[in-house]
């Protein structure tokens, strides 16, 4: 990219940090240091804010640049992925968001513990909620990486390294300066940045096409080197049967993994009442469907515009596809209007990746604050003390958690972000879903059912990934020196959701004590009446 992109998008780049910066210094001067405001904001947002929150925090960069860029190479097949994410939220709509809301304080452990011994669930469900995070953050940072190389050019690996850095002492900053609250408000203004330029690209792209749709996918067609077959099923996943299985075990994890994601989660702990969380999810709902079907055709258009080819030689994950699809629509290298178009994406790209990066951080810190911190300590004097310590363990885990994920991100900076995403929602379908079902619907659930349900889904699934072609055995394989790759699928959620279930049912069955009726009754009613709720 020429010097003017790069001044432009590190200008833009800049106010959107300044901003943020002082939206997190504003808050810590508020802030009043105790739990529920540092993990929930206060519980005091808005349906509406909260909608927003959700719908930011959800609308990664796997969402913006991955998505779109699988689209751009695969064209039917990149388009599963966004009808994966939406149907998702039916899920957390009707089964998951109000009586989480009612049963929890600021964690999935805190659902589950309401009925069983704390300290073995508390563990388990600490353990897969900060698993699950760092897979997701190392999406974004992937993400990152890729659009800092695409503006620096030929010093890419090394920018990309800085880069990968910069973002995750950034979230540190925001998490341990301002929680909840400033990362709410931080995900409210990235979620209307976002909204706002994929906007701004699908109607440039219609009227590059002059509203014909038709036109649009016929001129993808020719131009994705695969003709019709790029707008038919089955160029990415239609193949021999391991492909096939393949689709569905991701497909799976999609619309089942939403409802088990830490930082989704914890955002129903922020409004005041069940209500508000179900109202916050109708609004995050028409957010990320309009933003899906943006998607779609970003991406389509990509391939129309550019041409697959010259998506793939940017960057063979596909993930500069809309950047590049910017520039193009503003006229091209070095017109002011392709440069200023460009370098406006790449900045909402780059607050969409921070913004998330801080949501899921935030969430991993609160498990091993809340959850593996707090089960574990010896008690405190008073319970102002045990907060104290809690937030001070929570800043202290944002760092850590932050450093782990930078190391990850700077292995996998190859691999597509929205496929990364896929596998932690695997991993989350199935070690957090089948423990959150069974706590909120089966009776006779007990502890050990629930450390099973979330061993025996957690472990399966990273086993798998390690063991499969992702980790090593081909190409583009994180080690692609290396062959140790025993299992054929990308996605391990076909097999891996299903033992999640199995040994949560296994467990229960096998268990020498029942399950606490009285719990499970008060359980209920709180879930479902509100009775009793923080």
């Amino acid at each position: 990219m020429t010097g003017d992109h790069q001044t432009l998008a590190l200008l833009l780049f800049s106010v959107f940090i300044a901003v943020t910066l002082a939206i997190t210094t504003w808050v810590s001067r508020r802030r009043r240091g105790s739990t529920e405001e540092f993990f929930a904001g206060g519980r005091l947002f808005s349906p509406m804010e909260n909608g927003f929150a959700i719908a930011g925090d959800y609308m990664s960069a796997a969402s913006f640049l991955g998505i779109s860029g699988l689209i751009a190479l695969f064209g039917y097949d990149g388009l599963l992925y966004s009808v994966g994410f939406l149907v998702a939220w039916l899920i957390v709509l009707f089964l998951v968001a109000e009586l989480v809301r009612n049963c929890g304080r600021f964690t999935l452990a805190d659902v589950v513990a309401a009925r069983m011994r704390e300290r073995p669930v508390r563990v388990a469900a600490g353990a897969a909620s900060v698993t699950v995070s760092v897979l997701y953050l190392v999406a974004q940072m992937v993400g990152a990486g890729s659009l800092v190389a695409l503006l620096v050019g030929s010093a890419g690996q090394q920018a990309r390294t800085w880069m990968v850095i910069g973002v995750g002492a950034l979230m540190v900053v925001y998490v341990a300066f301002g929680g909840m609250r400033a990362t709410t408000w931080i995900q409210v203004v990235k979620a209307v940045l976002l909204m706002g330029g994929a906007v701004a690209l699908t109607v440039l792209v219609l009227v590059r096409f002059h509203g014909d749709i038709n036109a649009l996918l016929n001129t993808a067609a020719e131009r994705s080197g695969h003709g019709r077959d790029f707008l038919a099923p089955g160029l990415k996943y239609g193949g021999d049967w391991t492909s096939r299985l393949d689709f569905i075990s991701l497909g799976i994890a999609l619309v089942l993994g939403t409802a088990g994601l830490p930082h989704i989660l914890s955002r129903f702990y922020t409004v005041p009442t069940a209500r508000s969380a179900r109202r916050s999810v109708v609004w995050s709902i028409g957010l990320i469907g309009g933003f899906y079907l943006m998607t779609i055709v970003l991406g389509f258009g990509a391939a129309a515009v550019l041409g697959s080819d010259a998506v793939r030689a940017s960057n063979t994950a596909g993930n500069t596809a809309v950047p590049l699809l910017a520039l193009d629509l503003g006229g091209g290298a070095g017109s002011t209007g392709g440069t200023v178009l460009f370098a406006v994406v790449a900045a909402v790209a780059f607050a969409t990746i921070l913004a998330v990066v801080a949501g899921i951080t935030l969430a991993s810190s609160a498990s091993v604050a809340h959850d593996l911190y707090a089960s574990l300590r010896r008690p405190r004097d008073t319970a102002q003390d045990a907060q104290r310590a809690e937030v001070a363990v929570a800043r202290i885990a944002a760092v850590a958690v932050g450093a782990v994920a930078i190391g990850l991100a700077l292995l996998a900076q190859d691999l597509n972000v929205a496929f990364l995403v896929g596998l932690a929602f695997a991993v989350a379908a199935s070690a957090n879903l089948p423990v959150l079902l069974f706590t909120l619907f089966w009776r006779r659930f007990t502890t050990r059912g629930a450390v099973w349900s979330v061993y025996g889904g957690l472990i399966p699934a990273i086993t798998l990934v390690i063991l499969s072609p992702v980790v090593s055995g081909s190409p583009e394989a994180l080690f692609p020196g290396l062959d140790f790759a025993v299992f054929p699928l990308d996605n391990p959620g076909v097999v891996s959701i299903p033992l999640g279930f199995l040994m949560g049912w296994l467990g229960t069955v096998l268990s020498p004590e029942g399950a606490d009726a009285a719990r499970h009754a008060e359980t209920e009613v709180r879930a479902l009446t509100g009775a009793g709720a923080a």
